[in-house]
């Protein structure tokens, strides 16, 4: 049985092996999300929206450092 809260498939797709949030656990709130959208981009086949998150997490992270 597939875990969809903890462990979905798309978790693991990554041709590194390596697990997304292992990277951006790392990372500051919105930096941290900017890269688990583009991370995660083409694995789940949403692209162009998660690269529209990931893109509002920047912007969001430029604002908060004073960036118009």
């Amino acid at each position: 049985m597939k875990d969809k809260v903890n462990h979905p498939t798309h978790y693991n797709k990554h041709p590194s092996g390596i697990e997304c949030i292992d990277v951006v656990e790392h990372m500051g709130f919105n930096l941290g999300n900017a890269v688990k959208y583009i991370w995660r981009a083409d694995l789940k086949g949403k692209t162009i929206e998660d690269l529209k998150k990931a893109k509002w997490y920047i912007e969001r992270e430029l604002s908060r450092r004073g960036v118009k």
